[in-house]
């Protein structure tokens, strides 16, 4: 049954393999339920309750994407967007966590449009690819702050803002050593490299008193603190539209991005063949609408998949043994309690070095693409907003494009988010 509704013989896989492909993926992205807890629980929203969000939106992405488009890509609620809806929209700027979660809401439905439209594809098409690499990269150096200042490893100054932590502690030096046996593991293609880092440290923590052991397995918490707690009339807030628009761009980026690419890797991508590369978008974008209402930041596409699909898997199966195991993963609520922040930190310190790949992608030698770029990059993590990179990015490139003479290079989607981040700026301040 499952080979005839997968097409497992069509695609030159087998149920053996799929089977091993969805356990490497999940191995690979499950740092996720650790993860997400600890950085939506800073709003104060029920850690517990985030937990069993986490694994059930990350369940139901998955579930989706095996039956929708039936491609062996992983969905889980995304990091950066977590990251910018508790320390962007809520920390920063004030908004309450239901009314950050009814913008994510909001968002999932418009991505939702973009998507059933069309528009979305236009507005890929008209991002430049330099400005797609500076986002990924802003992101991940807005992590690598977050991590670098939850570990205790750089910590504030009133001279200089920022200076380096007290490396002599147990908190910062765990941290340390959690990020070099991530990295390490990674380098040698060990799957679930993050997910052993995390666990190590928590051990580790454990031995010296850092964190206690609440146990292994019990009964999924309750998901009620934040089931349907979203505040959808507050998210309309005239401070909330732009924190929409930054939640949209990231997701058409980010997750587009990652289908296009893991699918390519897996070959379901080629030229003049029908793929379900439509299909796969619908699957993301309602994903994030089930996920606010469940209680937890966008879920998106993971590029963890690619692990999924070296290791073999070329279909919806992959996705559909991917979405069992975070059901499964609900049972394991104590040892997720139990997971000190300085075994996360490093986890999002290694996901950010990978982000920052992508400057590889920027061409230096134009200005007119490299300086928004760097602005793009830069301002994420010195202003502590993802908002904040993508307004000086879009605005700085639609404005030295037309210094230069260079305006028709300048597509009008482009020109549609630059004149929108002015307009924040200009009425919200």
């Amino acid at each position: 049954m499952l080979e005839k509704y997968f097409e497992l013989k069509e695609l030159g896989t087998s149920v053996r393999i799929e089977v091993i492909a969805g356990i490497t993926t999940f191995l690979t992205m499950s740092y996720i339920i650790f993860v997400n807890p600890e950085i939506l629980s800073s709003t104060g929203m029920d850690r517990s309750s985030v937990f069993v969000a986490t694994c059930l939106a990350a369940a139901l992405g998955s579930l989706i994407m095996a039956t929708v488009a039936k491609w062996p890509i992983g969905m889980a609620p995304g990091m950066g967007l977590n990251a910018f809806f508790a320390f962007g929209v809520v920390g920063a700027m004030g908004f309450t966590w239901q009314q950050a979660l009814g913008a994510v809401f909001i968002s999932g439905l418009i991505f939702l449009l973009l998507t059933v439209t069309g528009i979305r594809s236009w507005l890929i098409a008209g991002i430049p690819h330099s400005m797609r690499s500076a986002i990924a990269a802003g992101i991940g150096l807005f992590l690598a702050i977050i991590a670098l200042k939850s570990s205790g490893i750089v910590i504030a100054s009133d001279a200089t803002f920022v200076q380096l932590g007290h490396l002599n502690t147990t908190g910062p030096l765990l941290a340390i050593l959690g990020f070099f046996i991530i990295a390490s593991l990674d380098g040698l293609k060990v799957p679930g490299a993050i997910l052993i880092g995390i666990l190590v440290i928590t051990v580790l923590s454990m031995l010296l008193g850092v964190s206690h052991f609440q146990g292994i397995f019990s009964m999924p918490p309750s998901i009620a603190p934040t089931f349907l707690q979203l505040d959808i009339v507050g998210a309309l807030h005239s401070g909330l539209v732009h924190v929409i628009l930054v939640f949209v761009l990231v997701e058409v980026f980010d997750a587009t991005g990652t289908l296009i690419g893991v699918a390519k890797r897996a070959r379901l991508i080629e030229e003049s063949k029908p793929n379900r590369l439509g299909r796969a978008l619908l699957a993301d974008s309602t994903a994030i609408v089930a996920g606010s209402l469940l209680g937890t930041s966008s879920t998106t596409a993971y590029v963890e998949s690619a692990s999924g699909v070296q290791a073999g898997g070329r279909s919806g199966l992959t996705a559909l043994v991917i979405g069992l195991l975070f059901l499964a993963a609900l049972f394991i609520s104590p040892l997720a309690g139990s997971v000190p922040v300085y075994a996360t930190a490093p986890a999002l310190l290694y996901v950010a070095c990978l982000m920052m790949r992508e400057l590889i992608e920027v061409d230096w030698a134009e200005i007119t693409e490299a300086a928004p770029a760097a602005l793009t990059a830069l301002m994420m993590p010195f202003t502590y907003s993802i908002a904040n990179g993508l307004a000086f990015g879009f605005i700085s490139y639609a404005v030295l494009k037309t210094l230069t003479g260079r305006i028709r290079e300048v597509h009008l989607a482009t020109w549609l988010v630059a004149i929108l981040f002015v307009i924040r700026f200009a009425f919200v301040g």
